[in-house]
């Protein structure tokens, strides 16, 4: 079997590459990585590097013959919210493009592949009490325009379902955190500046935003093996009607408390202070998700719990900022 991976370099493609290196060895990867961007560090031998951006269609193009894929795995894209405020044109033009850029490769190259088109739970927006947690069938109310690119993004990809072409599959992909995870994030943000004062590099004072939403975690190594087990499961039972799954523990938490977590795992002392610049322009007060279509598909169900995941990536950021000289 020969996978492409878009967005390799990526937090999650990382991740991805890890799991079929150690646990599915037989499959040929191809790890799409954007040109000087920083390859990822598979094992020798164990991933064919191809370099291509997602916004470049003559460069996706060449990157699909190459691979000639039996599955995709789409990562590539822009995939922070408080960026798409900032440039919302980008946004939609990497996410919405990119997708067009990669399928029209599929149909060029007149292949077939089982495509998953990685999408969020954002796309479901601002729900009400009674649709928590949330179905696949919840109406889409994207509050964001990353959001809105993640809508464009994965109807999109069903244009070009039609029969004789590429089997598509789509994720609703709840928030999901681990080692490497980028500190846009709040959650990483909250493990950068803890890290930073244990370490002595800051003082104890942490800067936050909304610490009273709810969000989902999944720890991101039980995401990659969701994406997986979607791509193996028998794509074209009667049991996948919509084609849409979303991907998370069915647990919220409320950001505040995870931020407490996280404060005791390291035993550290700080002051929080909420800063309006950390704010979203349109913030989602609740998005807790319901998991039981991924489940009835693939029996899937996530093996590391939030505590194991926070430590991991609290001692991510303890060895990222290690080398650091402390404040004096």
């Amino acid at each position: 079997m020969r996978v492409l991976i878009t967005g390799a370099h990526g937090f999650v493609g990382g991740h991805l590459l890890e799991l079929l290196r150690t646990e599915h060895p037989e499959v040929e990867v191809f790890a799409l990585v954007r040109p000087r961007g920083g390859a990822p560090g598979p094992r020798p031998g164990k991933a064919t590097i191809l370099e291509a951006d997602i916004d470049d269609a003559p460069a996706v193009a060449a990157a699909v013959a190459t691979a000639r894929p039996d599955r995709i795995v789409h990562l590539a894209g822009q995939s922070s919210v408080h960026h798409s405020w900032i440039d919302p044109g980008a946004t939609l033009r990497t996410n919405v493009m990119g997708i067009v850029h990669l399928m029209d490769a599929v149909r060029a190259e007149r292949l077939r592949p089982r495509v998953l088109v990685v999408g969020s739970a954002d796309e479901y927006g601002i729900v009400g009490d009674a649709s928590v947690p949330v179905r696949e069938d919840t109406p889409l109310r994207p509050v964001s325009p990353y959001a809105v690119s993640k809508v464009a993004q994965g109807l999109l990809a069903l244009e070009y379902a039609a029969p004789g072409g590429p089997e598509v599959l789509r994720t609703r992909t709840f928030p999901h955190t681990g080692p490497g995870r980028g500190e846009a994030f709040a959650e990483s943000s909250f493990a950068r500046q803890i890290a930073e004062v244990a370490g002595g590099h800051r003082p104890a004072v942490l800067s936050v935003g909304n610490l009273d939403a709810v969000r989902d975690f999944t720890d991101v190594r039980d995401v990659v093996r969701a994406y997986w087990a979607l791509l193996e499961a028998g794509a074209g039972a009667a049991s996948r009607p919509a084609g849409v799954y979303n991907v998370c523990s069915g647990r919220g938490v409320r950001l505040g408390d995870l931020l407490s977590r996280l404060v005791a795992l390291a035993g550290v002392e700080v002051e929080i202070r909420q800063d309006p610049g950390r704010f979203r322009p349109a913030d989602i007060p609740v998005l807790v998700g319901d998991p039981s279509r991924l489940r009835a598909a693939t029996g899937w169900e996530p093996r590391l719990g939030l505590d194991r995941t926070l430590g991991d990536l609290l001692e991510d950021w303890r060895a990222r900022v290690s080398a650091r000289s402390p404040v004096r």
